[in-house]
């Protein structure tokens, strides 16, 4: 079984290799410092299982274990963590594999043994319990085999059809596997709803203009679209616009 070793940390990815050379049926099939190497990682070489530090600078592993959970086969995430033990409860409650730090060889072995695929509605779960979890710094879209991930600060809007949202960003567009709710419940401090079926990033936000019908439309930089604000929406635009 290969393992993905992710820590920010090199003298603690060394400890964790060292422990993996000493069981028998595990190997290291390699190293990221972060969850976005990880993340790149995943996508071309699929280890079996990912153990993962969960505090890490550009993504942690929290995030990066929801967008791995995109893959068709995603590895068995198992978190390395120097949480406390009260915040070690959101992790038993949902079921999901932990190694406190320092790591120790028994509860490594334990946890390898028991590694489990998460499901998407654990992770959130998890967001949910885990207070100190921010939103993510980015989107993951699945294109055809590989993950594709855009920065939020770079996303203009979202636009429910059916099954599937689309994001427009900056380099274009693609289809998320994500419910519009969800992603206005993340990120409402930076999109606002302006239709039951769109959700814009308000630091994108050009002008606000009367369409001929009487009805708004919004622009965004950058964008050569014009979205339609519904009539219930419209208060809550000029709401947040005067408070801005």
């Amino acid at each position: 079984m290969n393992v993905l070793i992710v820590d920010d940390e090199a003298p603690a990815r060394a400890r964790l290799a060292g422990l993996l050379a000493e069981l028998d049926g595990w190997s290291v099939a390699g190293e990221a410092r972060n969850g976005r190497e990880a993340l790149d990682f995943c996508a071309g070489r699929r280890p079996d299982v990912v153990l993962m530090d969960i505090r890490m600078p550009g993504m942690d592993g929290i995030e990066a274990a929801r967008h791995l959970s995109l893959l068709d086969d995603p590895p068995a995430v198992i978190f390395t963590s120097a949480y406390d033990e009260y915040a070690i409860e959101a992790f038993e409650a949902q079921a999901i594999g932990y190694v406190l730090k320092p790591v120790r060889r028994p509860r490594l072995e334990r946890a390898l043994a028991h590694a489990a695929r998460l499901s998407r509605p654990q992770l959130a779960r998890l967001d949910t319990q885990n207070a100190k979890v921010a939103p993510r710094g980015h989107l993951c879209a699945r294109v055809r085999d590989e993950l594709k991930l855009i920065p939020i600060r770079n996303v203009l809007y979202f636009l429910a059809d059916q099954k599937y949202v689309t994001v427009r960003h900056q380099a274009g567009e693609d289809l998320l596997d994500e419910s519009l709710k969800d992603l206005e419940q993340e990120f409402a401090a930076d999109f606002l709803r302006i239709h039951r079926n769109a959700l814009i990033a308000v630091r994108h936000l050009d002008a606000v203009e009367k369409a001929d019908d009487g009805n708004y439309v919004v622009r965004l930089r950058g964008c050569g679209e014009r979205l339609a604000v519904s009539r219930r929406q419209a208060g809550e635009l000029r709401r947040r616009l005067r408070g801005q």
